[in-house]
């Protein structure tokens, strides 16, 4: 066999080699629910579709507890996140904020189409300008409103009455109780069905995840 041969046959020995180990690969996911029981490190819930999920986290799964919160809480130089519809005038409208917990300031800074929460979603990470009062500053609408500003620039969210505002804080796995609802970004399915995971965030206080 002619050695440009030998190297097209090794080329597609190879490709098929690694087109199988990333077809192996358990794909990540959202999950979110209700916990119904914990067993250690294995969660048994219920989904927000109604099926049955058992997850396993990691030994030293960050969790994040997730409470309900207002918009007189979003203080100038608080790091949020943002999913929101964009305005003909160039704002966000917030169909939710995240007040994030101040040892996760700069996660996810930017703001990035393609957010799964409403057609046409935006996400914008980032700190809350740190001059003015939030609740006084208002939109074209006369709601609230504030600038959130990222390393490539900024944009001003508004935020209706009935926008879903949570304030994220360090969590235990003391806090993953049945009745909690709880949302995982990114679960990586296996093959008997079942999920794992190395973070979680929980409802506590009446708060709910997204």
């Amino acid at each position: 066999m002619s050695k440009s041969r030998i190297l097209i046959a090794t080329a597609v020995v190879t490709a098929f080699a690694g087109s199988a180990v990333y077809a192996q690969q358990p794909q990540a996911q959202r999950l979110a629910g209700t916990i119904e029981r914990v067993d250690g490190n294995t969660i048994f819930a219920k989904g927000r579709d109604g099926s049955a999920i058992t997850l396993q986290l990691a030994d030293n799964a960050v969790v994040t507890a997730v409470f309900k919160a207002t918009v007189d809480e979003i203080k100038p130089g608080a790091y949020i996140g943002s999913g929101a519809v964009p305005q003909a005038d160039g704002s966000q409208k917030a169909v939710e904020v995240h007040i994030f917990a101040e040892s996760m300031r700069g996660q996810g800074d930017g703001h990035r189409p393609g957010w799964y929460g409403a057609p046409n979603g935006t996400m914008t990470n980032g700190a809350v300008e740190p001059t003015g009062t939030v609740a006084t500053t208002t939109g074209a609408g006369g709601e609230p409103s504030f600038v959130v500003k990222y390393k490539e620039g900024e944009k001003r969210i508004v935020v209706p009455a009935n926008a879903h505002i949570v304030r994220y804080e360090v969590g235990s796995k003391g806090d993953l109780k049945a009745g909690e609802q709880f949302a995982i970004l990114a679960a990586a399915k296996q093959p008997d069905g079942t999920f794992t995971a190395a973070r979680i965030n929980v409802g506590k206080d009446g708060g709910r995840p997204f």
